[in-house]
């Protein structure tokens, strides 16, 4: 897979740094015991996952809403929208440093990779989706359908086909993350990869927030996170040319949670940005059965989140206003 070369990386980061550690960590304090109490186990099949030596880390704070957190392994570095601040940072791996990777970024929200390795966001204030060129130019992929603009685009997924998927729901208007007036309703849209044609694979579905396909990509998750009286997450059999997708069902019900964002591991469990109160922010596991298995506590309600580091068996989650992340014995879902 090709990527964004170490130039135009260096380039767009731009000098601004928020400091080695991140801004200060007030309000939080890893655990010293061991195993970390934030990590539950809910089902016993949740324990082989959990390393009873690793405690969750909060290595980087100080922003106002944390989404869309994407692995570039080549650059040992993560990049994350700080929505309503307008911009995409850089968290450095061997380093520790945050520093802007992009700003003004149009208030961009969920970011992917593509299968050379280009950035792929969904922007806010241009009701686009982009697509970050190796040389650093912007190309559009997406910004309307059938003569009418798009929403607020929310996540992105690229598949291994090369076809981009991506959410947008009617959440608007909201100035504090330059969403305009919805003129559609919630859907789910493809990009075919040959010739760039838009298409709608979910017509009309409450408020379609995260996605993201099982480990074989026979299945396509989306959550509802308009559904009532709880947020859902539904999900789809893809059919065999991977074009359109059939047997909507409720895969889970979140209850009094709100799950937000979310991947799959290897082993197709779903790893749920949760959140709605101390008693359920952080992530929950869900298994590929539809059972929660586990849990990860946070002091803060987690948006979206992603696996890197060298492994892949780092789950770094982009959490309102930090960075948090945590070591785990399984790795994110290779396509």
């Amino acid at each position: 897979m090709g990527a964004l070369d170490r130039r135009t990386l260096l380039a767009l980061a731009g000098a601004a740094t928020l400091g080695p550690r991140g801004r200060a960590l007030a309000a939080f304090e890893p655990s010293e015991r061991l195993p970390d109490p934030a990590i539950e186990i809910l089902d016993p099949s949740f324990a082989k996952y959990r390393i009873f030596s690793a405690t969750v880390e909060r290595i980087a704070t100080g922003f106002r809403w944390a989404e869309g957190p994407v692995w570039f392994g080549d650059m040992r570095c993560l990049l994350f929208s700080d929505v309503a601040s307008d911009a995409i940072l850089r968290w450095d791996e061997a380093t520790g440093a945050t520093s802007v990777f992009r700003k003004p970024a149009n208030y961009a929200n969920g970011n992917a990779r593509d299968r050379q390795g280009r950035l792929l966001t969904c922007e806010h204030k241009t009701r686009r989706v982009t697509r970050t060129e190796h040389d650093g130019t912007i190309t559009t992929l997406f910004d309307g359908f059938e003569g009418k603009p798009a929403n607020a685009p929310n996540d992105v997924v690229c598949r291994s086909d090369g076809s981009i998927w991506f959410t947008d729901p009617p959440f608007g208007p909201n100035p504090y993350e330059a969403m305009a007036r919805p003129e559609r309703p919630g859907q789910v849209f493809r990009l075919d990869p040959r010739t760039g044609q838009a298409t709608v694979v979910v017509a009309d579905i409450a408020g379609p927030n995260g996605l993201c396909f099982s480990p074989d990509e026979t299945k396509l998750y989306v959550i509802e996170s308009r559904a009532q009286p709880n947020r859902l997450i539904r999900v789809y059999d893809v059919v065999e040319d991977g074009t359109r997708l059939t047997d909507d069902r409720v895969f889970f019900d979140c209850g009094k949670g709100t799950a937000d964002g979310f991947r799959a591991d290897a082993d197709g469990n779903l790893w749920c940005g949760w959140g709605m109160g101390a008693d359920l922010d952080g992530v929950l596991v869900v298994s590929p059965e539809g059972k929660a298995i586990g849990r990860i506590r946070l002091p803060e309600r987690c948006a979206n989140l992603c696996f890197g580091g060298a492994d892949g068996n780092r789950l770094f989650m982009a959490s309102t206003k930090s960075l948090y992340a945590l070591f785990v014995n399984t790795r994110g879902a290779v396509r």
